[in-house]
This record gives structure tokens, C-alpha cells and sequence, in this order.
């Protein structure tokens, strides 16, 4: 039987964006704007990914992210920079599913998304990374034997397909089916992890959003009534599971690969979607070939821990307990009190002893803290205390270990 895989995945650990200094956001506008170059840009960045590696080293972290800090949004521009995708500013609504919840909750706000990306031909990757500078970067700052732990955060492959209506994410002529979309867009994962895996990255985890969609009423409410959609919700994530799995394929036993699912980290500390992983935690605990699940578990609106009666015994479950948005501090022991509940289930659900359990299991924050520049509503120090918290309680739970 398959072992899970361990350190990476860390008992401590965060979600890869960490608020930015003012410095840099003042930088960055003025960069967007022109009035800064390049070379002024690369070495506001460099100081401040040098701040906050100390942050986190010294906070007792082994994955170290640089925060996300050379992106303006956490997806970054993987999609962006491959051939047959093209990035679009102010995009019309008319193109949107109207019911998703990110572009629900833009309308809510009388908001519009700024960017987008549509697939506009056949889509390849150009064969040079726009993450591996970012990785390399952090290289520099750790020792050699610590590069495994460097965590970087990557877009998840089915990004930019569920947001669109039906036939708008790419031109029938050049895709006819959603699977022969997602099979290129497989091979471009593929080709930029043999990159970075090349480079000696070995620990990655996928953003994913969508996934929580699939768990709220109000988009499935939707999605039945829209009928021009030509699969079903559970189809769908069927095709995403595997655009997924085929895009890993070639590296699951080579590096650890985690997918972290959120119901959205916006501007505002904002979310989009409500529900808990019931509906798809079997397809998505047992079809897809990660070995990490990063859950946000902050609030009742991710739901209880019951899905995870069908986490499989050679897979890990990071718990999402401490909250991202918000600054105040989480009591310590009924945060642990809810990791021991938890790991009461995945027992249960395994076969396995709490004490077994528990040894694939650790504990973060429920999502990054600045999944956009802007940052959520809490301070520097802020994020310093509820990182802290994190690393004591796994340092309650499990002691000694990293």
C-alpha cells in the first residue's frame, strides 16, 4: 500500500501569499503606471522576498514561499504567457457564467473582472517558465539541502474554463471538446513542471477555487438553469479531475503535489462561495492523484469534517483552522480540540488509529493572506501572530517536528 508522503508536507504549514510590504504595493503602481523600470521593480521585489523568507524562517516554517510577491494576483501568468491563450482587459459580462461565484459576487458588488484569459488558438507552452526566476530566486536565500522545502504555488490547470459560458473559454474550430482543451493544456503543465523539477523544485501546490464551487447550491442552482451547458456539474468535474491527473502524471512520484481549494480570498477579505466538500469529496479524496489536500476550514461555510471519512490512508489532509481574513487570534486549544475531532474522522473513515491518523495531518492558515496585492483586512503584525499560532499548535500536537 502507498505511503504518504512527508515533509513536504510540514505539520506548520501557510498557503504561499503573505501580505506585502507598503513599499512594494507603492512600487508596483508605479511600475503598472510606467514610471518605474525594471530593474527598480527587481530590487524593491528581491528586499521585500527577503523580508519575509526571515519572516517565515523565523517564525519556525520549513515550506518557504516568497509571498506571492512578484504576482499581482495569485494565479500569477502561466496561462497568460502560452501560446493560443490571450489575455483580455475588461472583458464583456456577456461572456461570463453569471451564477459562478467569483463573477456572482463581482455583480453583487456592481464590480467587473479587470482581466481575463481566453484560449484563441492551439495552446503550447513556449518552452521558458514565468515561474522558475521566482524559484531561483529563493534558491539563493536557503541552503542547498532546504531547496526541497521551497512550496511553490502554482494556477490550477481547469483556471479559466468554468467562468466562461458555454463555448466562449475557447473556439470550437480549434477545441471541439472540453477533453481536447484540457488535453494541451495537460502538456503545458507537464512541460513547466519538468522545468522547474529540472531546476530541483519539489514540492508544489495547485490554487484551486473551482473545486469549492462545485459545492455551492446557489452555482449548482444555476448551472441547471442555464441551459445551454452541455454537461452536468458531476461531468464537469469528472473532465477536471482528469485534465488534473494527466497533467501531474509524469511527476507524482517525483515531487510532492498538494491542491489547496478555498471559497475566495478577495479584495476586502472577501469570499465567493458556501458549502461544505460533501458533494465531491469520494471524486475528489479518490480519483484525484495528489498527495496533499489543503482545506479551509475556518468558518461553518466550508461545512464539517465528515468528508473526510473518505480521505484515502496514503494521503494527507492540512487543516485550514486559523483564519486568513480577519486579525483576531483563534483560542489555541479549541483549535486543537478541532484537529483531534478531525483526526477522529480520518481514523474512522481509514481503518486507522487518532495517533495514525494524525501523522498525516497538519495544521495553516484557510487560505493565503494577500491572494491579491491588496491584501486582506489585517496588518503585518497580524499575520506574524496568527503564523505563530500555527506553528504552536503543531508544535502542541506534534512536538519536535518540523
Amino acid at each position: 500500500m502507498p505511503q504518504a508522503k512527508r515533509n513536504p508536507p510540514f505539520r506548520a504549514e501557510h498557503l504561499g501569499s503573505l501580505l506585502r510590504p507598503k513599499e512594494l504595493q507603492q512600487k508596483h503602481a508605479l511600475f503598472e503606471k510606467n514610471e518605474i523600470g525594471k530593474a527598480e521593480i527587481a530590487e524593491i521585489e528581491n528586499e521585500s522576498v527577503n523580508k519575509i523568507v526571515k519572516v517565515q524562517l523565523d517564525a519556525g516554517f520549513r515550506a518557504i514561499s516568497d509571498g506571492e510577491y512578484r504576482r499581482a494576483v495569485f494565479w500569477g501568468t502561466f496561462f497568460e504567457e502560452l501560446e493560443g491563450m490571450t489575455e483580455i482587459r475588461n472583458p464583456s459580462m456577456d461572456i461570463f457564467r453569471p451564477y459562478v461565484p467569483d463573477i456572482a459576487g463581482f455583480l453583487e458588488k456592481g464590480h467587473r473582472p479587470g482581466q481575463s484569459c481566453l484560449c484563441t488558438g492551439k495552446i503550447r507552452h513556449t518552452g521558458k517558465s514565468t515561474l522558475i526566476d521566482q524559484f531561483e530566486y529563493l534558491k539563493t536565500l536557503l541552503p542547498e539541502e532546504r531547496w526541497g522545502d521551497i512550496k511553490l504555488t502554482m494556477i490550477a490547470p481547469p483556471w479559466y474554463h468554468l467562468r466562461y459560458k458555454e463555448g466562449n473559454a475557447f473556439p470550437k474550430d480549434v477545441y471541439p471538446t472540453d477533453e481536447e482543451y484540457f488535453a494541451d493544456i495537460a502538456i503545458a503543465v507537464q512541460t513547466e513542471l519538468d522545468i522547474l523539477y529540472a531546476a530541483g523544485l519539489r514540492n508544489v501546490q495547485f490554487d484551486d477555487p473551482n473545486f469549492a464551487y462545485f459545492c455551492s447550491e446557489k452555482m449548482l442552482k444555476g448551472w441547471a438553469e442555464d441551459k445551454s451547458n452541455l454537461k452536468t456539474p458531476d461531468e464537469l468535474l469528472d473532465t477536471y479531475i482528469q485534465g488534473y491527473n494527466d497533467s501531474i502524471k509524469n511527476h507524482v512520484g517525483k515531487m510532492h503535489i498538494g491542491l489547496h481549494i478555498c471559497r475566495g480570498n478577495f479584495m476586502g477579505s472577501r469570499h465567493f462561495s458556501e458549502g461544505g466538500y460533501d458533494r465531491i469529496a469520494i471524486k475528489l479524496f479518490q480519483t484525484l492523484n495528489v498527495s496533499t489536500y489543503y482545506l479551509e476550514y475556518d468558518t461553518a461555510r466550508a461545512g464539517t469534517f465528515e468528508p473526510l471519512l473518505h480521505l484515502p490512508a496514503h494521503k494527507n489532509v492540512i487543516l485550514g483552522v486559523i483564519t486568513s481574513k480577519f486579525p483576531e487570534l483563534e483560542d489555541k486549544e479549541k483549535m486543537k480540540e478541532r484537529v483531534y475531532a478531525a483526526a477522529e474522522i480520518v481514523a474512522k473513515g481509514s481503518g486507522q488509529t487518532k495517533e495514525e491518523a494524525l501523522k498525516r495531518m497538519g495544521v495553516s492558515p484557510q487560505c493565503g493572506f494577500a491572494s491579491h496585492e491588496e491584501g486582506n483586512l489585517l496588518g503585518w503584525e497580524d499575520m506574524k501572530n496568527k503564523l505563530a499560532l500555527v506553528r504552536s499548535i503543531a508544535d502542541d500536537i506534534w512536538p519536535g517536528e518540523p
